[in-house]
């Protein structure tokens, strides 16, 4: 196959939506939310942001050195930063990570695909018991999840194929200021329910007694998973970068992008929550069960607003999914597209038809097929595997790699541009790596594993 010069993203623009894209997804609107409810409101939210900064920002930017540096996928980046030796297994790991992520990550995509066309159709009405049903028997119907899946996957493939510029960048430039009016106008007709201000006060007056090691934990381990660390999706679409894109500067602002996201999510959902007198820790039900009533007993009075923002909430959640998941399908895409040296289309539909296989397998496990394994449906399976093992060990043993095995040098390059830059950042930046985020990771997975 002939050389190709490697793809970029065209604008400075572009690589901050692309890459917020990545980080801004359902772990903002659906996960961040829910854990919030869970642990404390205001507090969880302090600590999280707290969390994204110090040890957040030090982990992209390991990825965004990794990939910029290398300008290749995942795996070969860490080849060619390591000379060939055996850390390479860690973009083996995270490429993993990403394809199977990718595999049950568009499945509940397409739940959120079918509930724009629940809403749209007026199926979203009735009493609790009506929606837990209409959820229960559409997550458990055979062929339905299955087929939504599909066309979450067709219109993300649509994408993919288009390249870097033309196809993720294009659709990011599109569908993230989308994304951010859409949640502007839930925000604001939550805000003016009656009663709305017990739900704002939830989320920004923090209550100090509910500050414990699990909200600490918690936190840190929410801030990994929305920000999309170790998942493969920073270091590839930084191999698209330019070597004049301020790698600190872009961090700093997908983080501020990704926490403002995150708390307007709350502001959406608490405001209207506590209106109807919703407790805040419904758990991961929030969105697919709780959210419904909670849309038309908030606006009992008004039908049609009722109506209009249950279906721009879902739209909103169908973008947020759309978004990660074009990041996490480009990173297999990347992959098998320069290692088996095929065109960026054929790594495309391998990627597309494998994980589409395996989705189906994940939907069905949820179903009465019962497809299990060490004791969990092969959905939970995945998600466990991924999200609690090999998302911490590859951020761990990256922070390791960057820290103390790649020269100095070579960091301190990437992060001055150079030496076009001033870098007064970089000896926080390297200590960060080399103590406070493998120690921060370290308990993150001891705590998901139950040791402490």
């Amino acid at each position: 196959m002939k050389q190709t010069k490697r793809a970029n993203f065209g604008s400075r623009l572009g690589i901050i939506l692309a890459t917020a894209g990545s980080a801004v997804g359902l772990g903002n609107v659906w996960r961040f939310p829910y854990m919030t409810g869970q642990n404390g409101g205001a507090v969880f939210i302090l600590i999280y942001i707290g969390c994204v900064l110090l040890l957040g920002i030090p982990c992209m930017l390991n990825e965004f050195i990794i990939g910029r540096r290398a300008q290749t996928n995942m795996v070969r980046a860490y080849s060619k930063l390591s000379g060939g030796g055996p850390w390479r297994l860690i973009g083996l790991l995270g490429v993993l990570t990403g394809f199977l992520i990718t595999s049950y990550y568009a499945v509940v995509s397409g739940w959120c695909l079918q509930y724009v066309y629940a809403s749209l159709a007026g199926k979203l009405k009735g009493d609790p018991q009506y929606i837990q049903q209409f959820f229960t028997d559409f997550s458990q119907n055979p062929w339905k999840p299955i087929v939504w899946m599909l066309i979450f996957f067709l219109i993300t493939h649509f994408i993919i194929v288009r390249g870097v510029e033309k196809g993720i960048e294009r659709a990011s430039k599109l569908m993230m200021p989308t994304l951010f009016v859409l949640l502007l106008i839930i925000v604001v007709a939550s805000c003016m329910l009656p009663g709305a201000g017990k739900g704002i006060s939830f989320l920004f007056s923090p209550d100090w007694s509910k500050l414990n090691g699990e909200v600490f934990l918690g936190a840190m381990g929410q801030a990994f998973y929305s920000l999309s660390v170790g998942m493969g999706c920073l270091c590839t679409y930084a191999s698209y970068f330019s070597r004049d894109t301020h790698l600190v500067h872009s961090a700093s602002q997908i983080a501020v992008i990704d926490c403002v996201v995150a708390i307007l999510a709350g502001l959406m959902i608490f405001p209207a929550a506590f209106s109807v007198g919703v407790s805040p820790d419904s758990g991961a039900s929030l969105v697919f069960i709780t959210l419904p009533n909670v849309f038309q007993q908030a606006f009992g009075s008004m039908p049609i607003v009722g109506y209009v923002v249950g279906l721009l909430f879902y739209a909103l959640l169908s973008l947020a999914a759309l978004t990660s998941l074009m990041s996490l399908h480009e990173v297999s895409t990347a992959f098998f597209h320069e290692e088996l040296h095929i065109s960026r289309r054929a790594g495309a539909w391998i990627v597309t038809s494998c994980c589409a296989v395996i989705g189906a397998f994940c939907s069905l496990s949820l179903g009465d097929v019962h497809i299990e394994l060490f004791g969990k449906s092969l959905f939970d399976l995945f998600d466990f595997v991924t999200g609690q093992l090999f998302l911490p060990i590859g951020g761990f043993l990256t922070c390791i790699f960057l820290g103390w095995f790649v020269p100095k040098h070579i960091i301190h390059e990437e992060f001055t541009n150079n030496g076009r830059l001033r870098g007064r950042l970089f000896g926080i930046y390297l200590f960060a790596v080399r103590f406070v985020c493998p120690v921060g990771i370290l308990l993150i997975f001891l705590n998901q594993l139950g040791v402490i």
